[in-house]
């Protein structure tokens, strides 16, 4: 009776620490996944290929929709989506970071690492393309790169992964390129994920070479879920000393390029892919208290419907047929998925613009 009564004060008082690091489940770190192009047929295509079993989603505490249309188009892009998503504000198609009349808008990445949180951001395609640029660039044109390359610079981003080494050979401003320029800012400049696993540095900027790393998932292998164990093992050590948490953006870049291919297998590994990193990032929230997980999407892409492969119900089994409606993108309501500290203060239906508002008051990132 001893052992047990101290057995049960002894998991009393771990619960009691808890508590005192993460009180009310106040949200420190919030980890955001975005899958560009996925849409809820996307999820409903893992699922039934997994056989029903339980997926990453399915962990989820709390789900929510969201509409994504831009200010000039009831069909997004990803830019318009994009800085929607990472500043709350909405904008045109193929703008970033700011109004349709130039004004700035302040991303959510920028407010934080302005209070001193830790901040980065992981993607499999570049990271000068439309998705992370939204979370630091400030350019009329997505294609802009020399524009986002320059703001790229000055984003005070702790850890950066993905494609894009050839972007930092171009000629900078300031003398040499973009690589000498980043590494004189105090980053470990690497160029492959090897080498960004070593060490333990402050500042992180790996870009692979996105002409020797295949695009394709599973030829890419398991690039995603390693860099974005990689980016959350370094922001907590840099968060560590300090009560200020960090925040990452973590995109799940290509299921968007099978959806424009209308590749139903392509898109399959994609969505796999972005799977396992969704569950590394729950992991490091159960292990983690105070940590919010959020997942979500810019807009669907192709149109995804899963059909009956034969009409007559009456048969044990029709079989399955993905069909596409468009090698573009479509304007409906997209899936959130939470989990962690403060899941149960985003629910409902709301614009893309409400979500990035309802995150940055959960870190206390508002403006005052």
């Amino acid at each position: 009776m001893k052992k047990w009564m101290l057995l049960v004060a002894g998991l009393l008082l771990a619960a009691g620490n808890l508590a005192a690091q993460n009180p009310a489940g106040e949200v420190r770190n919030v980890i955001f996944l975005i899958g560009d192009g996925m849409g809820l047929a996307q999820v409903s295509m893992l699922k039934i290929e997994g056989g029903y079993e339980p997926t990453a989603f399915d962990r989820a505490e709390g789900i929510a929709l969201i509409s994504s249309y831009s200010a000039n188009n009831r069909v997004t892009d990803s830019a318009a989506a994009g800085t929607a998503l990472a500043t709350g504000g909405k904008t045109n198609n193929s703008t970033l970071g700011q109004t349709p009349s130039g004004e700035p808008l302040t991303s959510m990445i920028r407010r934080a690492a302005d209070r001193g949180m830790a901040t980065g951001l992981v993607v499999v395609g570049a990271l000068q393309d439309a998705t992370p640029a939204a979370f630091y660039a400030h350019v009329e044109k997505r294609r802009d790169t020399e524009g986002i390359l320059r703001d790229m610079l000055v984003s005070d981003i702790d850890v950066m992964i993905g494609a894009g080494w050839r972007n930092l050979g171009k000629s900078c401003d300031e003398g040499g390129d973009y690589a000498e320029a980043f590494a004189r800012r105090g980053y470990r400049v690497v160029s492959s994920l090897g080498e960004a696993e070593e060490g333990e540095p402050s500042r992180l900027l790996c870009a692979v070479d996105e002409k020797e790393t295949p695009i394709k998932a599973p030829a890419r292998g398991d690039f995603l879920p390693r860099a974005a164990k990689r980016a959350m093992e370094l922001l907590a050590e840099k968060s560590a000393g300090n009560d200020e948490g960090f925040l990452l953006m973590i995109e799940g870049s290509m299921i968007d390029g099978g959806g424009h291919a209308n590749d139903a297998v392509w898109l399959l590994a994609e969505m796999r892919d972005f799977e396992q990193t969704v569950a590394a990032a729950m992991d490091f929230a159960d292990r983690t208290p105070g940590t919010l997980v959020i997942v979500a999407a810019d807009h669907e892409t192709g149109g995804l419907s899963i059909c009956s492969g034969n009409p007559d119900f009456t048969l044990s089994e029709s079989g399955i047929d993905y069909r596409f409606a468009t090698k573009g993108h479509t304007g409906i309501l997209l899936p959130v998925y939470l989990y962690g500290a403060g899941a149960e203060a985003i629910h409902g239906m709301m614009d893309n613009t409400e979500l990035a508002q309802r995150i940055m008051q959960l870190l206390d990132l508002t403006e005052e």
